[in-house]
């Protein structure tokens, strides 16, 4: 068995995946680590690239993209680390970040699943982690009101705009570009839930440790480099009616029928109010046209998906069978 199996998901992102396996092969401590790499039917030569700059990674090619579960469920199923991390392929890893993850999960054994601080370009902490969502929550976000209050721990919302992420703290969320779960929880707790395809596995998944008993927890103390949206940046429109299939999902999976209904009704008020502002921007700032000519198709494409008929009928089923969609997998 390996002190740590780290698993890596790409899809289009050969660039970022040779910074992040370089970045690897410096891992500053006696640790036995082993390297997987599950690639989602890439054509920018990743596969080749991997196989020729970095013959000590397991390499696996599904053939078709998986998305980011299914492409990490490959990886678990054949990691025999005793810890596990799942790590986007645009994170760089510090040399010290892993030994100091594995250090901790050493002396906390109530832990399930760690998430180090995200560092940004500049140098400064980002978001890593959130609450789980509520209707308020929805609602704050909707209207901008986590934003207009930052610092209120009543308007923080799932967000969280009122928490800095520097210090250690138990949380509900930890965002899903880097995780290192415990082989007993993770056994316990069983692998990622495909049917989310590209977003919403972190709240699902997070979910999933919390009700299994054990400890979500982010530590700062521990950092790497996340350059962010790496593969959604491929295809924006795409992943944005994507994060709102996620979202959608994880509430018919945990949520009855009358939460559903008004998280629907919020969040096609948050896209509508966006649709307006950006058509305003669009027709007033010449300067910001293109950006807001792309903002306006995204929203557009969103609530068409939102009412289109498999939408509504899939809703429709939730209603007739609230309870079935709140079993975990």
């Amino acid at each position: 068995m390996y002190d740590i199996s780290i698993v890596i998901v790409s899809w289009n992102t050969a660039k970022y995946l040779h910074e992040c396996l370089t970045s690897l092969r410096m891992v500053d401590a006696n640790l036995s680590i082993e390297f997987i790499v599950v690639d989602n039917a890439s054509t920018d030569g990743s596969p080749e690239m991997v196989r020729t700059q970095f013959p000590e990674v397991r390499l696996f090619e599904s053939g078709a993209n998986l998305g980011f579960a299914g492409g990490n469920n490959i990886g678990l199923k054949v990691a025999t680390g005793k810890y596990i991390c799942l790590i986007n392929s645009d994170v760089n890893v510090p040399p010290d970040c892993l030994p100091k993850m594995h250090c901790y999960m050493e002396q906390q054994p109530t832990i399930g699943l760690l998430g180090p601080g995200w560092l940004q370009m500049d140098g400064r902490l980002h978001r890593s982690g959130m609450r789980f969502p509520t209707l308020w929550h929805v609602f704050l976000r909707t209207l901008f009101l986590d934003s207009l209050f930052r610092g209120s721990r009543f308007f923080g919302g799932f967000l969280m705009k009122d928490f800095h992420f520097d210090r250690t703290t138990d949380i509900d969320v930890l965002n899903g570009w880097f995780w290192m779960a415990r082989r007993e929880a993770l056994n316990q707790v069983g692998p990622l839930d495909e049917r989310f395809f590209m977003y919403g596995e972190d709240l699902d998944w997070c979910k999933r440790f919390h009700l299994a008993g054990w400890r979500v927890v982010f530590y700062p103390e521990a950092t790497a480099l996340h350059y962010g949206g790496a593969s959604s940046k491929n295809a924006p429109a795409r992943f944005l009616v994507e994060k709102q299939r996620a979202n959608l999902q994880y509430w018919k999976k945990y949520h009855g029928r009358i939460s559903l209904f008004f998280y629907l009704l919020i969040g096609c008020l948050g896209y509508a109010i966006r649709l307006m502002g950006w058509s305003v921007v669009y027709l007033t700032q010449r300067s910001s046209r293109h950006r807001a000519e792309i903002e306006v198709q995204q929203y557009l494409k969103c609530l068409r998906w939102t009412f289109n008929f498999s939408t509504l009928k899939e809703f429709g089923r939730q209603c007739s069978n609230p309870r079935s969609a709140r079993v975990p997998p």
